[in-house]
């Protein structure tokens, strides 16, 4: 399950009052297997459950930036699908309606960088070593505007790439692995798949057929919750 801010709050809360998981599940009209399935993070709550909980502890029910502050979280957009190949408008890939917000701590390394989350679709990743990035998976990363005073591109960084054409209009966002030349940049596939090539541009990270290429962001780690049914 995705990381979920209420979870910390809904077991500290339990606990502070003293009563049961069964006396907490009777007051939320849930079975009692379902509040021990949120109390060990495998059941997100909903908005209502939060409010029945809050209730039960005798409070208002908190908002999520007051849940995240207080765990030391910030709220972090998955931004969108990372699939090679896969070029889509851009009014397709920032709808903010379909957007999912999660909480993550702030990056060890960039505190102060902005953090951007991905869905991976696809293999093109699948070999890299030492950890494939497989289909399924949620890339963390930071903006690569931010860090760039900070870190210089080196040969192996695992980054998400975006190319762009029709002025713009059509878009690609890819997780690659950096190689740097002294006249061109390879951003390569690690993949079982032949299908998938490098993206190979110039220095100015414009690419000769008119495709614009441009490092968003540096992936910094990589998550896969396993599901309980």
């Amino acid at each position: 399950m995705r990381n979920n801010p209420y979870h910390d709050w809904f077991v500290e809360q339990l606990a502070k009052s003293g009563k049961s998981q069964s006396e907490l599940a009777r007051h939320m009209g849930l079975k009692p297997s379902m509040v021990n399935k949120i109390v060990h993070g495998t059941r997100k709550l909903s908005s209502s459950e939060v409010a029945d909980a809050a209730s039960f502890f005798g409070q208002s029910a908190p908002s999520f930036d007051e849940v995240r502050e207080s765990g030391g979280l910030r709220s972090v957009v998955v931004v969108g699908r990372v699939e090679a190949g896969a070029f889509r408008e851009v009014d397709d890939m920032i709808d903010d309606s379909e957007r999912e917000e999660i909480a993550l701590p702030a990056d060890n390394l960039f505190p102060n960088a902005r953090i951007m989350a991905f869905d991976v679709i696809g293999d093109s990743m699948n070999a890299l070593k030492p950890r494939p990035i497989l289909e399924g998976d949620r890339v963390i990363a930071v903006a690569y505007e931010d860090i760039a005073h900070l870190k210089p591109l080196r040969d192996g960084l695992v980054v998400v790439v975006e190319r762009s054409h029709n002025s713009g209009m059509m878009r690609e966002w890819s997780v690659k692995q950096l190689e740097i030349f002294d006249d061109h940049y390879e951003f390569h596939p690690r993949s079982s798949n032949r299908k998938h090539k490098p993206i190979l541009v110039e220095r100015d990270l414009s690419a000769d057929d008119g495709t614009t290429v441009e490092i968003i962001a540096v992936v910094r780690r990589v998550v896969n919750d396993i599901q309980f049914n």
